[in-house]
């Protein structure tokens, strides 16, 4: 791939040193660069590149222009009014997505990096004496679990340009081959197994997880390679339900953090990258004052049941919608497009709150569509009822939906209350199953599909079939 390794590492070896105050106790080893741990490792060394790993998952998640904000307006679960920045609107919106920019030339170049970073990580493992096998075997298993992650932001948003997966190579070497998408989906499924696998085979971590992990592990205790299984597992079962192969999505969601029972249930325990103001951390930039929501949340909502206990109270929304977002006094909008308008406002974060990557809520919304296409139709309407009924607050569908097509539309609905505003997933769910994107405007706005290669990768790459395609032309067959 383009994205060149020192590149990266001189600017303070991902940036795992300066952005540490995420709950990381990163050791001060004078800003050490790739050139030390490749040739003189130490398990110092690779405990705190390890601990760079976290950092560089969460790069780009809740910044104005990160995954969150992008996707939710390409998917219109949100808008961003930015005066100062009309490519909100025009990229975003009316489209195309520039290539060459901080809006379509995204969710490449960063996970890349971080995913050579994991490369020098393993590699250096061979040459450390001071780590048992049990200690690199679960080094190595957390790696090939965020390697997995980062090669699925890369995918899920680029979708049918493909992207290159054998990456892990000597610089001045001929650059790595793009693989369709399916091919990196394979990949993506070997990295998680291998990394189930390797964390298996260890006791303990040798460096700290930040505190976006701790649902994971038991109380009081520190999380264990066991308790990442939990979340590589997760991982896999999302991955399985993007590929619709529901029988892995199944046996992985047996073998993740998934709690289903409503006695027990949590729909918040998760995975998380948190947020402070502590020095040198990042804070969540999704409470920007020009993100607003988009009104169809409201059009589109459900009521809650009448209770009869109070049956001069009229009911209200459902659950989900009156804890997420606020609707405003008055009517707001972007200066040079009248069909941008809103009256509502996310309420779901402030500078500090962490953003889910993955939650016990998704896990039972992949179960009931595992269940439904592997055949057990009751048992995908009881998860969906699950969380109708406990997260929405609304009434159960009390009848068996009567094809795939009806099913969908009650799935992408509990999805889209349920995870909005969180990482994309409207717009991940809406291509996934083949349903057209919303367009506030079809004479003047676009479909946004994919975003495409970045420039500079073109630029290395002179014919490379897949900088043909833009954000909104689909692939032949696509």
């Amino acid at each position: 791939m383009y994205t060149k390794l020192p590149a990266f590492v001189s600017a303070g070896f991902l940036g795992w040193v300066a952005l540490a105050g995420c709950d990381l106790d990163v050791p001060n080893l004078n800003n050490p660069g790739l050139d030390q741990l490749q040739d003189n490792p130490t398990a110092a060394l690779v405990n705190s590149a390890a601990d760079g790993l976290q950092v560089g998952i969460r790069g780009g998640k809740a910044a104005t222009t990160g995954l969150v904000n992008q996707l939710g307006i390409l998917g219109r679960e949100s808008y961003d009014f930015d005066s100062a920045d009309s490519r909100f609107v025009t990229e975003e919106i009316s489209g195309p997505e520039n290539r060459s920019d901080a809006f379509g030339g995204v969710f490449w170049a960063a996970n890349f990096a971080n995913i050579q970073l994991g490369f020098a990580i393993v590699h250096a493992l061979d040459k450390v004496a001071d780590l048992s096998d049990s200690d690199k075997a679960g080094i190595r298993g957390y790696v090939h679990t965020l390697q997995a992650y980062d090669f699925l932001i890369v995918i899920e948003t680029h979708r049918e340009t493909g992207a290159p997966i054998d990456v892990d190579r000597p610089l001045g070497s001929a650059l790595a081959p793009f693989v369709t998408e399916a091919e990196v989906y394979v990949e993506i499924n070997r990295l998680l197994d291998l990394g189930q696998t390797e964390l298996a085979a260890s006791d303990a971590f040798t460096f700290d997880l930040n505190s976006g992990f701790n649902d994971l592990a038991q109380p009081m205790e520190s999380v264990t390679p066991a308790d990442f299984i939990l979340f590589n597992r997760a991982l896999r079962a999302r991955v399985a339900a993007y590929t619709a192969d529901y029988p892995a999505a199944l046996t992985a969601l047996q073998e993740s953090f998934l709690v289903d029972d409503p006695a027990k249930l949590d729909f918040t325990t998760g995975v998380y990258f948190p947020y402070s103001t502590a020095a040198g951390d990042v804070t969540n930039a999704l409470i920007n004052k020009a993100i607003y929501a988009h009104p169809a949340l409201l059009t589109d909502v459900q009521m809650q049941p009448q209770n009869p206990a109070t049956p001069m109270v009229p009911p209200g929304p459902d659950a989900r919608f009156q804890a997420k977002l606020t609707v405003l006094k008055d009517t707001v909008g972007f200066p040079t497009d009248a069909s941008l308008k809103t009256t509502l406002k996310f309420a779901m974060y402030t500078n500090v709150t962490s953003v889910p990557l993955i939650r016990n809520e998704e896990l039972i919304l992949l179960k009931a569509e595992a269940l439904w296409f592997t055949g057990d139709k009751a048992g995908a309407l009881a998860e969906l009822n699950i969380v109708r009924t406990l997260s929405g607050k609304l009434a159960p569908i009390a009848t068996v939906p009567a094809d795939d097509t009806a099913f969908e539309d009650a799935l992408l609905f509990e999805r889209r209350y349920s995870l909005l505003f969180e990482g994309g997933h409207r717009w991940l769910d809406l291509l996934r199953f083949n349903r057209p994107l919303p367009l506030d405007d079809p004479q003047k706005h676009v479909q946004n599909v994919r975003y495409p290669v970045p420039q500079a990768e073109c630029d290395a790459r002179p014919g490379e079939p897949a900088c043909v395609l833009t954000s909104i032309v689909p692939a032949a067959g696509g």
